[in-house]
């Protein structure tokens, strides 16, 4: 691919895979102050995703009146990652016709709004709602914030900052629970608060992002815009819909299978998921230095680790063993999410970029909305949810397999 600069100087040239946006007003590439915003940012789903779980009995019982309140206080925390997964093909287009910078930084605005909107709606319906405009937002950013990685960044620095990505997510994910919890034991409502922190993020990207190519940009709101690669696409779109699910097991259900072999201390429980989620920060810090392989060989490895990962902790009954291959789970989920990332975008043009990026987005986040519920099913049909895992782990180990040995070429060609 290109190693070009898209500079001033070429103005009518339009950009290709794999070529470097500068800042149109310095000429300068970017650096670590952008990479930080768009990673900063990219936590912001993961805030939606966790701040809420420690809190959700507290909010069933304030709203224990409520018809169907069973069904509608999980929806508080699940909505919005559903909403992500309908969602972001359709924020990629607009990212694609209108430009990053401009729906990043309102997409952050919004956030802060009708995130911190359930500290006054008076009823449990409106705070759904407000969810499902939090996830559209969330949707606009996850969405802006990879493709913006992808348009600044190629080569070693690209699979770096989608490597970082996982950590910075992962990080998040433990703190916010913790953060959450914290907030949660004074009121239910309080954690809501924390949905402002996007304000600063909005201000920073305003500063320091800018929109790579505004001339293809301005281009692209007028003309059609090229379509998408689709034969090359399908294979990491339909194998990301499987890591989502993969990758979102040890998120749901460690808790569940400590609680399953008889661990009752939250303080162990809490101890085993940050210990998990320190595997998935260096499998996502590895990937940089293993990236080099290519998804042909990354993807499968990163399924296969996963599932042993998972069929381990199916199967094991002891504590210590549980949060060993938790470690080994967490690892290959570090690899899984910026392999699949490096292999779905590594062929896509400036203009198909964000199209590309939201629908990988879709898929990966559908696949992690019904992680829940086949586990359930699973655990319903198999008899226990240690065989269910099992089952699952296996699902991975088909999935590397059949990456590895069925579309080994186009996952090449796609790097």
């Amino acid at each position: 691919m290109s190693e070009n600069v898209l500079s001033p100087q070429r103005p009518a040239e339009e950009p290709l895979a794999g070529e470097i946006a500068v800042d149109p007003a310095t000429g300068r590439p970017a650096g670590p102050a952008q990479a930080l915003v768009l990673l900063l940012s990219s936590c912001l789903a993961v805030l939606g995703a966790v701040l809420l779980a420690p809190v959700l009995p507290r909010i069933q019982d304030a709203f224990a009146g409520t018809p169907g309140v069973e069904a509608l206080a999980p929806v508080v925390l699940t909505a919005p990652a559903l909403v992500i997964g309908l969602t972001a093909m359709i924020a990629g287009r607009i990212v694609d016709r209108v430009g990053r910078k401009r729906l990043l930084v309102g997409a952050l605005v919004v956030y802060a709004f009708v995130g911190t909107a359930p500290l006054w709606l008076p009823s449990l319906e409106l705070i759904v709602a407000s969810r499902v405009l939090l996830g559209l937002t969330e949707a606009a950013i996850m969405t802006c914030c990879t493709t913006l990685l992808a348009d600044y960044f190629h080569g070693s620095q690209r699979e770096k900052y989608f490597g970082l990505q996982v950590v910075f997510t992962t990080v998040a994910a433990t703190i916010f629970f913790a953060v959450g919890g914290a907030l949660g034991a004074a009121n239910w409502r309080t954690p809501f608060w924390l949905y402002v922190v996007s304000l600063p993020l909005a201000v920073a990207a305003a500063r320091l992002i800018w929109q790579p190519a505004p001339q293809a940009q301005a281009a692209a709101r007028a003309e059609k815009l090229p379509s998408l690669p689709w034969r090359r696409l399908a294979a990491p779109i339909g194998v990301s819909l499987v890591g989502g699910l993969v990758f979102y097991v040890l998120i749901v259900q460690l808790s569940f299978k400590l609680d399953d072999i008889g661990v009752e201390s939250t303080a162990v429980i809490g101890a085993a998921s940050a210990i998990a989620s320190v595997g998935t920060a260096v499998g996502g810090i590895s990937f940089s230095r293993l990236a080099r392989r290519g998804p042909a060989v990354l993807v499968p490895l990163a399924f296969a680790v996963s599932g042993v990962g998972i069929v381990g902790l199916g199967l094991s009954s002891a504590v210590p063993a549980v949060i060993a291959f938790a470690v080994i789970t967490g690892f290959g989920n570090g690899l899984i999410l910026p392999s699949l990332l490096t292999w779905a975008l590594g062929s896509l043009s400036f203009e198909q970029r964000g199209r590309g990026t939201g629908v990988w987005t879709s898929a990966f986040f559908i696949g992690q909305f019904f992680c829940p519920l086949v586990v359930l099913a699973l655990t319903g049909a198999l008899g226990g949810l240690g065989t269910a895992l099992a089952v699952l782990g296996a699902v991975s180990l088909v999935a590397a397999l059949g990456v590895r040995l069925a579309r080994p070429a186009a996952v090449a060609a796609a790097h």
